[in-house]
């Protein structure tokens, strides 16, 4: 039987967003199915109605048990959580699939909105934005890092970080992965129903070139994405890295029976 994997999927580029999962759950031991979902309280404007009808709301899928759920970043970052239109919903996804999801991938915004939520831990505003490829190191030795060298890369993209000290402190997480120029990087919650990504391993090579040049082109004043260019072209370090990492989740976390 296949694993059931739902995706909220709260980026603007959808389509890009939807092929960049299909690459990092494709070709796995056991086969995958998802179901890619929409928020109700906001339609996105990036993204035909057309392809949008392709996706379920909560409503209609909230009836299902799922061995996995995967909530999306969001270009919301620098507002607060209270004041992005569908946070109820969100709020409501997030407690159902602590009942009806075996385990809950969630990923840079969507990893902050779930730690504010289930553990009461804000954002803080970075000094610039966090842009590049940053090395990390293992703090502990865990199933979802199993294979891993003691140093990997993964991207990180946002204008936001963590309140580590909160991280630190709190008894119901456990730091598994970071760096000193990312934080914290991979947490999980000690019941192992929550992991929390605070970088992109799913980005394409290109993506972070991309995303570089589009706030070029907008006009905002920021600097090339750090350990990514070489000789003027992007340079891939995390790609077997992320196959490893949704594998290990898959087999660990989501379908360890």
């Amino acid at each position: 039987m296949a694993i059931q994997i739902a995706i909220l999927n709260l980026m603007p580029t959808k389509q890009e967003t939807e092929n960049q999962f299909l690459r990092v759950l494709g070709g796995q031991p056991k086969a995958v199915d998802l179901t890619f979902v929409k928020t109700a309280t906001y339609i996105a404007k990036n993204t035909s109605a057309e392809h949008l009808s392709t996706y379920a709301k909560f409503d209609d899928i909230k009836h299902r048990k799922f061995d996995g759920l995967i909530i999306t970043g969001a270009p919301v970052e620098t507002m607060q959580f209270e004041e992005v239109q569908y946070w109820n919903e969100l709020k409501s996804i997030m407690d159902w699939a602590k009942i009806n999801v075996t385990n809950t991938l969630c990923i840079c915004w969507g990893a902050q909105a779930a730690l504010y939520h289930h553990f009461g831990i804000d954002k803080v505003t970075l000094p610039e934005k966090l842009s590049g490829v940053f090395p990390q190191t293992k703090a502990v030795d865990d199933a979802l890092l199993c294979g891993f060298d003691d140093t990997f890369y993964i991207p990180h993209s946002r204008y936001t970080g963590l309140d580590e000290t909160a991280v630190a402190r709190s008894k119901g997480l456990q730091v598994l992965a970071g760096s000193t120029e990312t934080g914290s990087s991979i947490i999980k919650s000690t019941d192992n129903k929550t992991i929390f990504l605070m970088g992109h391993s799913e980005y394409d090579t290109d993506t972070l070139d991309k995303e570089y040049k589009r706030d070029v082109a907008k006009g905002i004043d920021i600097k090339p994405p750090c350990n990514y260019y070489h000789n003027n072209q992007p340079l891939s370090l995390w790609q077997g890295t992320a196959k490893l990492l949704f594998g290990n989740w898959l087999k660990h976390y989501v379908s360890a029976s």
